[in-house]
């Protein structure tokens, strides 16, 4: 069976051809039947032997030449077939000398039969026998022709002879260059990754499918039919195909349609198929509409793949924000007739940075995924549990009640704490909760998913501020307090911005002797309506928003250029130092070092005079970027104090590797030294440590004599508090370095 719809269109061609040269045979053998009967006076066995020669060259016009044309033995068949003809013309021309007339005619008739089957070689050589035959004829024969007729026929066979051979040659050329051309075709649909079929609109079936059907589908080519594509199809798809072949098929000529379907491979595996059919069905010589087909599984996947990763949190496979709010719309907009309840929680891990910081990120992934699917373990089916990001997560939850959301969230926490193995050591873990509940109205559209987020969310940082490991419902109030920080932080920028702060100073003495060795600058709010504010009513906001950044670079401008103006004014102002708060905020802030080291050189006072104040629990948070932002801070000539000193947890080697000068102890110790011995004994302790370590010791907040004498039996070098003065304007540590200012008279006598 012929592998291609181009060889089979080759064979019938050639089958043609040869079933042609067996008519014209037939028709000449005719021919002399006819002249035998009319003219030589034969009995009726001469022409009926003549007409049984017709009778077999018919018999072979109607043999099944296309199983044959590709046969070995053919061409040697044919060259004796044309031959034999050749020979019974000669046979004929020879008894009937007025035949010789018509011997180039039959002669012409055999070179043009074998012209459309022979090679060029085969052409010459039966052309030149036919000459020669005629030769022979002529000169054997009572010559019924003159010699120049005869001389003039001679060259007329052999020029058709040459032409039926240059016909013979441009054919074989044509036939091969075509050959080569169909086989480029044949290679490039068989490598192609679309399968092609030509089918038939009028139920004639498949009469085209290319070698890549082998390749895409796995099925032979030769045996693709419209039965089997419908049994190939997903019966899931099948009324889909279905409905698309008809539109392909009436939507007119040149019209293209396209569909995906699910196909069966010959070795039973489904791949994605897309599918383009464009009706061709007035198109000859196709008539058909023809389909292409395309393996689009790895695109398919791929699209699937992306999705998942769009949609769903890599770490743990379970859904992400953006889908988890598409899950939450989907909710709001079914209870929105019934009146359901909808339920949120949010999950967010305790602590969970020390996890990553102690024990490495991989410790930190093994916890999230072991939480999610502890979580999970505690929901129904039709809940939903999202990861939002880094340790939190989202419950979404319907119809249940409030007491029974508290419920679930009690177990949460249980789930949670439950220990867990992280390399070498067994955490223990806690969460806080936050839970919201919405309950959407008939013809409500229901709650607005932002909104129920933002409620969940202040519900969580609720029950981080009760202190963790515990969860809380959304109160209204919550958001009320959530707008007056927004207003706060709004009033804040204002009064940043309008210069509506202020910095006081409290005055730091040598204990022996109360001298005035420098000032802490502290900032305060003129409010414009509710007058002074201390510190403890704004720092906190300022920090939390990071407000406390410009506005510590304000206090520290601001210090500075007091102090420059001191020195201007008053000689022993040379000798003070300025002590200057920095939150963990702001020397966390990359700019740090550049902004003290600008600030310095803008006021031009000297850097040692300048005393940075950090607190004992900063020193401990990264311990390397603090050393060497520590470091820095150093080089440019300014001190550093540990601030309440003895309340943090530094270690005497983390303290040995910090380039501090100053140790302040912190007032809670200085209040209990006189009555209770532990603060006696701490008190002593940091100052004896300061004293081994070269570092000078600060008591703050001593507002008692009583206590002033301790420290100094203690060894304690410098303090501050009530006792001596509260922080005051400068003008008030003005009226204490005025002692030592110069007489202006002393200046007007100088100056005459």
């Amino acid at each position: 069976m012929p592998e291609s719809a181009l060889e089979q269109h080759e064979i019938e061609y050639r089958a043609r051809q040869i079933r042609l040269g067996t008519w014209v045979a037939v028709g000449v053998v005719l021919i002399g039947a006819v002249r035998a009967h009319l003219d030589w006076g034969s009995g009726p066995w001469v022409v009926s032997a003549i007409a049984l020669g017709a009778v077999a060259q018919a018999g072979l016009g109607l043999l099944p030449w296309e199983r044959y044309v590709e046969a070995s033995w053919l061409p040697r068949a044919l060259a004796a077939w044309w031959l034999a003809n050749l020979a019974l013309l000669l046979a004929y021309t020879a008894y009937d000398t007025a035949a010789l007339a018509i011997y180039p005619a039959g002669v012409m008739l055999v070179l043009a039969s074998a012209a459309a089957m022979a090679d060029k070689g085969s052409v010459i050589a039966i052309g030149a026998l036919s000459v020669l035959g005629y030769l022979g004829l002529f000169l054997t024969r009572d010559r019924p022709v003159g010699g120049t007729l005869a001389a003039l026929t001679v060259a007329l066979m052999a020029g058709v002879a040459w032409f039926c051979a240059q016909t013979a040659s441009n054919r074989r050329r044509m036939d091969r260059a075509r050959g080569a051309a169909e086989r480029k075709v044949e290679a490039l649909l068989e490598a192609s990754t679309d399968a092609v079929l030509a089918i038939r609109a009028d139920g004639g079936g498949v009469t085209y499918a290319s070698p890549s059907v082998k390749t895409v589908l796995g099925y032979d080519p030769r045996f693709v039919t419209s039965a089997m594509l419908s049994e190939i199809t997903h019966p899931d798809f099948l009324p889909i195909s279905q409905e698309w072949w008809r539109g392909v098929i009436t939507g007119g000529p040149g019209y293209t349609g396209r569909a995906e379907s699910r196909v069966r491979r010959a070795d039973g595996t489904w791949i994605w198929a897309e599918v383009i059919g464009t009706n061709r069905t007035t198109e000859a010589p196709l008539y058909a509409a023809v389909i292409s087909i395309r393996d689009i599984t790895g695109r398919k996947e791929l699209e699937e793949e992306l999705t998942r990763q769009a949609f769903a949190d890599s770490l743990t496979g379970m859904p992400n924000r953006a889908l988890f709010r598409d899950r939450l719309e989907h909710a709001i907009a079914r209870n929105r007739r019934g009146g359901g309840r909808i339920t949120l929680l949010l999950v967010d891990l305790d602590d969970f940075k020390l996890v990553n910081d102690s024990l490495g990120h991989n410790a930190g992934d093994q916890l999230i995924a072991t939480t999610a699917l502890r979580l999970h373990q505690q929901l129904r089916a039709a809940d939903t549990l999202a990861r939002l990001g880094g340790d939190e997560f989202a419950i979404l939850v319907e119809d249940i009640t409030e007491i029974e959301a508290m419920d679930l969230a009690e177990r949460l926490l249980a789930a949670i704490r439950r220990p867990l193995r992280l390399g070498n050591r067994d955490v223990v873990s806690s969460a806080s909760i936050g839970v919201a509940t919405a309950k959407a109205g008939d013809g409500d559209d229901g709650p607005d998913p932002g909104e129920l987020l933002r409620n969940a969310d202040l519900a969580m940082y609720a029950a981080k501020g009760d202190g963790r490991d515990r969860y809380a419902l959304f109160d209204p109030a919550m958001y009320a307090g959530i707008m007056r920080e927004a207003e706060d932080r709004a009033e804040l920028e204002r009064a940043l911005a309008r210069d509506e702060f202020v910095v006081h100073y409290q005055p730091i003495v040598d204990l022996p002797t109360s001298r005035l060795i420098g000032v802490e600058a502290l900032v305060r709010w003129e409010h414009p309506a509710r007058g002074m504010i201390g510190p403890n009513a704004f720092i906190p906001l300022a920090e939390s928003t990071g407000l406390i950044v410009p506005l510590g670079r304000w206090v520290l401008r601001q210090a500075c250029e007091q102090l420059a103006q001191w020195r201007v004014e008053f000689p022993a102002a040379a000798a003070i130092r300025v002590n200057v708060n920095l939150s963990a905020r702001q020397f966390q802030h990359e700019g740090l070092v550049e902004e003290v080291a600008g600030i310095l050189a803008e006021t031009g006072v000297d850097p040692h005079q300048i005393v940075l104040e950090i607190t004992e629990s900063l020193l401990m948070q990264d311990t390397d970027s603090t050393i060497e932002t520590l470091g820095r801070l150093k080089a440019l000539g300014v001190r550093l104090a540990i601030d309440d000193f003895g309340t943090g947890y530094s270690s005497l080697s983390y303290l040995k590797r910090f380039p501090v000068d100053i140790l302040k102890i912190d007032r809670s110790f200085v209040d209990g030294i006189t009555t209770e011995h532990g603060d006696a004994t701490l008190a002593e302790a940091v100052v004896q440590l300061g004293r081994a370590l070269q570092l000078q010791t600060v008591a703050e907040g001593i507002e008692t004599a009583e206590q002033w004498s301790t420290l100094q039996d203690l060894g304690c070098e410098f303090g501050q508090g009530y006792l001596f003065a509260r922080p005051g304007a400068a003008d008030a540590i003005a009226s204490i370095l005025g002692d030592a200012k110069v007489p202006e008279t002393s200046s007007s006598d100088s100056a005459r």
